[in-house]
Parts: structure tokens; sequence; C-alpha cells
């Protein structure tokens, strides 16, 4: 949904962040970082590149007024006066500090960056970014000793793989607000980046709805289908599901039961689940929207549609061929061996 074709950043600081339950304390910056141009292509890179796929966004949020959002008012104050960036840079360090809440979170090097030309929905804008890195990587960095013999020392620095989590604030927003954009590679507390340091919720729109009834139906088969009706059946209904989203443009709630499953308890119990999976998650599940083909295709990657059995064989289920499990895979017992079993029909091996 982005585009840094001619995106530039024109500032860039680096801050240490520590963490607040182990009295930690954080070390700043006051100057930004001058880039040679080798040094300033590989950042540009390792900042932008995980946000070219991206196709969901989220909008600033507070339980009061999203005014009080402490990231919303930090990014609004650059955006206002550029010259305000490092003391802003600072306060964001601050505010993700204060959400260092328990030993599990990380301590890491914080780099706040203003963006010049990301273009958004073909508009060209400027975002503000901030970049924790976590983990650190050991390297040999070689050198001249003092006998004019070379040598190596392991040293830790920053791998320009994938950062571990980043958002773009862009300067612009339409009827929900602000723009924003996450990723979050490493995911080891849900509530320290997205809720409590960012303040932000999935955008209302077809991205989100798709992915949220896909994660509704994904949660369904593990909780209810599985332990129910078997991993058989959960990998039918997950092939089935992938299927009707492929078939249709867009998802209709009552057409979707009505295709997926044949038994009215069926459907009841796929009923009382979404209300269950509403009130837990906090979220609204709608019942008619178009389908995104971009997320689609994305989360079905996600789906578990292996059976592992207790005698070291699996069985690996296409999601893309929703009839072939309950064509060419059956369920049974064996009364001799008093064991189950499944019989598989093929014509040939791959």
């Amino acid at each position: 949904m982005i585009k840094k074709t001619r995106a530039e950043i024109t500032k860039c600081i680096l801050h240490k962040v520590a963490n607040k339950f182990n009295s930690g304390q954080n070390v700043f910056s006051e100057d930004l970082i001058r880039f040679d141009q080798e040094s300033y292509d590989l950042m540009k890179n390792f900042l932008l590149k995980p946000f070219g796929s991206l196709t969901q966004s989220y909008r600033f949020s507070h339980h009061a007024d999203v005014r009080l959002n402490e990231l919303n008012n930090y990014a609004t104050e650059i955006f206002k006066d550029e010259s305000a960036f490092v003391e802003f840079s600072k306060n964001m360090v601050n505010h993700l500090y204060e959400q260092s809440n328990s030993a599990q979170i990380k301590t890491g090097d914080v780099i706040v960056v203003f963006i010049e030309g990301i273009e958004y929905k073909d508009v060209l804008t400027e975002a503000v970014g901030v970049f924790k890195i976590e983990n650190k990587v050991d390297f040999f960095q070689t050198y001249l000793d003092d006998n004019e013999s070379f040598d190596v020392v392991v040293q830790k620095g920053i791998s320009t793989r994938k950062i571990d989590k980043g958002c773009l604030i862009l300067n612009t927003s339409d009827t929900e607000g602000t723009v924003v954009f996450s990723v979050d590679n490493n995911n080891y507390d849900a509530q320290y980046w997205i809720k409590n340091f960012l303040g932000v919720k999935l955008a209302d729109d077809y991205n989100s709805h798709t992915q949220n009834y896909l994660e509704l139906c994904k949660e369904f088969s593990e909780e209810v289908i599985k332990p129910e009706f078997g991993k058989h059946e959960q990998g039918n209904f997950l092939a089935n599901t992938v299927d009707y989203f492929k078939e249709h443009e867009a998802v209709d709630y009552h057409n979707f039961k009505d295709e997926i499953f044949e038994e009215e308890k069926h459907k009841d119990l796929f009923e009382d689940y979404k209300k269950h999976y509403e009130n837990l998650n906090d979220v609204l599940i709608r019942n008619n929207f178009d389908v995104s083909g971009v997320v689609l295709k994305k989360e079905k990657n996600k789906l578990k549609t292996e059976i592992k059995l207790d005698t070291n064989i699996s069985i690996k289920l296409d999601v893309d061929a929703p009839d072939a499990a309950s064509e060419y895979l059956e369920r049974g017992y064996d009364e001799e061996k008093k064991m189950k079993y499944y019989k598989v029909y093929f014509n040939e091996e791959k």
C-alpha cells in the first residue's frame, strides 16, 4: 500500500531504550546520524523494505480521546515543526520505556527517522518511523595487530536482514484518523508494541475484515472442530473456507454458513463461537464485506492442515483442494490391531 521509490530519509537518530522493570536507564543521542552513501542506502532499504508488502494499516486510538494518544501527539508535533525532531524522538523512547512492565520486555536500540516522499494511495507524503532493534548478531571483525598480522575479534551488531519492531506514521489521515503501518517480528508480547506503545487498532477496511474472519475460522477449527470431530474434519473445514473466499468476491455470513455446513447444529456451533470470539478479542466480525485477495493469499499459508499421528506419520492436506480430503481420504478402526487408521487413494506418487 505504500511505495518507497522516491522516499528519502532526511533525519535519523539512534537512542537506547532500557527496561523499567529492571530499573534501567535510557541513553539518548543529541545529534543526528551522518551517513555516507553506502550506509545510507543500506539503512534505507533495511528500514523500509518490510513495509512495501503490507496491505493492512492501523489508526491511532485512545479509550478517552485519540488526541491523548502519545505517539499521535509526538508525530504531529514533528510534522508541524521538523526542528523539534530530536526532542520528540526522545519522548517516543521514554514512552516506549514506560511500557516495559515485565522482565521479558527487551532492551535495545531505537532508530527514529523522518522520511519525505513516501507514496500512499498515489499521493506523496512524509512519515515518522520508529524502529526497535532487540537482537544483535555476532560477526567477525578483522584487524591488523601490533605484529602486522591480521587477526579477528567477535563483535555484536545489527543484522540487516530484518527489523525486530517498527512503525511508519504517515502525515496523512482519513475518516478514521492518522494512517499507521506496523511490523513486529519478535511478537513475544502481543500487547507491548501494538496496544501499549503505539495505541493503534486495525483500520475498518476489507483487508482487516478478511483477516479477522479467517482468524475466526482458524480458531474455530482449532478449538471446536478438531477436538469434537478430528483433524480430518478440521482440514475439510479450512479447505472449504479458503475455497469459499476464492470463489466469492464478497462474503455473506449467512451464505457462508449454508455453503460450509450441512447440519444446523454445526451452524449453531459456529454462531456461538463467533460471539465468543468477538467478546474475547474485542473485535467485530463483519457479516458482509469484500474479500481481500492479498490477505487471503497471506493468511491461508498460516492455516494448519497437517494430520500428525502418534506412529510418526503425517498426512498433509492441501488447503487449496477442498474436495481432496473427502474424496481420497478415509478414516476407520481396525478391530484386529485395535488401532485407528487412514486410507489414502492415489494414482501415482509425485
